[in-house]
């Protein structure tokens, strides 16, 4: 076991929100008294000692992201937005969050304002943010991934850390029987600026690095909710920060989803003292999302130069390939859309598609909102055999 400071506990004094008419004889005796809440270690200057082997593997798996970020980062297709959808979606399928790829772009087509298709998309957003925040990672920059994952339907929960008791597992009635019990929120901001001068080293293998900091945040779990995924919107920040990754999001999240349990077990690990394991789950993970995200890459640029062919008889300036390019990023469309984002009139977006449902490229569908969308099918294939490779918890 590495030498790392394990969370203590403390007793607090418990204040149910219920009135004793709420609940019954058991629960008004299991949930009163005090309970037990972590106090997290400081480690903002803790050496960070992971040893030989393990030390071996974060480096063969950092060496495979760099790759696999300048192989793909220089692709002509739209993959880096491919990879953001996907890393989003994994990383809320951790949450048991599931949705098919054409549902989560329908949702960001505006086709489904609820159900878990929506919260991924908000996740897309998140992940944005992280990364469009990464030069500067502080407390505000981490309030606003959180923020931008949750402001649109839950605001009341964003805007600045917690304010009360949070908990994890067990019961709404107190968090006596929870499997574990974060920091009290009195503690939570002292516990991020320490995280955040953590953060701030530049002393620590980087993969090592994002390992330990993601943890320590799931740890501390600073807000109310949406936790997990802010965290691994971290983990992406943190990726671009030390320039690990620079062009395209890793979909390390898809590829703790191949082994979620290990990856539970790695933070429990964390929590009792020992880095290794949740270093290693990153190394593995990103082992997996390499391999994984390679095989999807190989696809999409297959798919368009099977689109190509399709498209041989037109203009090398005709919209219809221009569309074509679009539905690699967004596989369903409507004429909205392809407006906004091409410029070109509803007459040139109509014919396009027209010219591509033809090719069969794209086929036409009904919507959920008066308006006609097209579906390209192979990409929506591709994204669901990616997330079935990762690992997809629930259909």
């Amino acid at each position: 076991m590495s030498t790392w400071p394990s969370v203590e506990f403390e007793q607090r004094r418990w204040q149910s929100k219920f009135s004793q008419d709420q609940l019954t004889q058991l629960q008004l005796q299991t949930y009163r008294g005090p309970y037990s809440a972590a106090v997290v270690p400081q480690i903002a200057q803790h050496q960070v000692d992971i040893g030989s082997a393990t030390a071996a593997e974060i480096d063969e798996a950092s060496q495979a992201l760099a790759q696999f970020d300048a192989e793909y980062g220089a692709v002509s297709t739209p993959f880096a937005a491919i990879l953001l959808r996907s890393e989003s979606a994994s990383s809320s399928q951790i949450e048991q969050l599931t949705s098919g790829a054409r549902a989560i772009a329908e949702a960001e087509l505006g086709e489904r304002d609820t159900g878990n298709a929506a919260l991924i998309v908000r996740n897309v957003r998140a992940m944005q943010a992280a990364l469009e925040l990464a030069d500067t990672i502080g407390n505000d920059s981490i309030i606003a991934m959180q923020h931008a994952l949750l402001g649109a339907h839950a605001p009341q929960l964003t805007g600045s850390y917690r304010d009360e008791q949070v908990w994890i597992g067990g019961s709404a009635a107190g968090p006596h029987t929870a499997a574990f019990v974060p920091p009290h929120h009195d503690l939570v901001q002292s516990a991020m600026d320490d995280l955040l001068a953590f953060i701030d080293r530049v002393d620590i293998p980087v993969l090592a690095h994002v390992a330990i900091a993601h943890a320590h945040f799931e740890t501390i779990h600073p807000f109310p909710d949406g936790n997990g995924r802010t965290g691994r919107a971290l983990v992406q920040a943190m990726m671009r920060h030390r320039r690990l990754t620079s062009n395209v999001t890793a979909p390390v999240s898809a590829g703790l989803l191949h082994d979620i349990d290990g990856y539970y077990a790695a933070l429990n690990a964390y929590r009792a003292g020992d880095i290794v394991p949740i270093v290693e789950a990153f190394a593995h993970a990103a082992m997996h999302a390499v391999s994984n995200g390679r095989q999807l890459g190989g696809e999409v640029v297959a798919i368009r130069a099977a689109w190509d062919d399709r498209m041989s008889a037109l203009r090398r300036d005709a919209a219809a390939r221009r569309v074509a390019t679009l539905a690699l990023e967004h596989p369903v469309l409507n004429q909205r859309l392809i407006t906004d984002s091409l410029g070109v009139s509803a007459m040139s977006a109509y014919r396009a598609l027209e010219a591509l449902e033809q090719r069969g490229i794209v086929y036409s569908a009904n919507s959920k909102k008066r308006n006609r969308i097209w579906i390209a099918v192979d990409v929506i294939e591709a994204l669901d055999a990616f997330a079935e490779r990762a690992g997809r918890r629930a259909r």
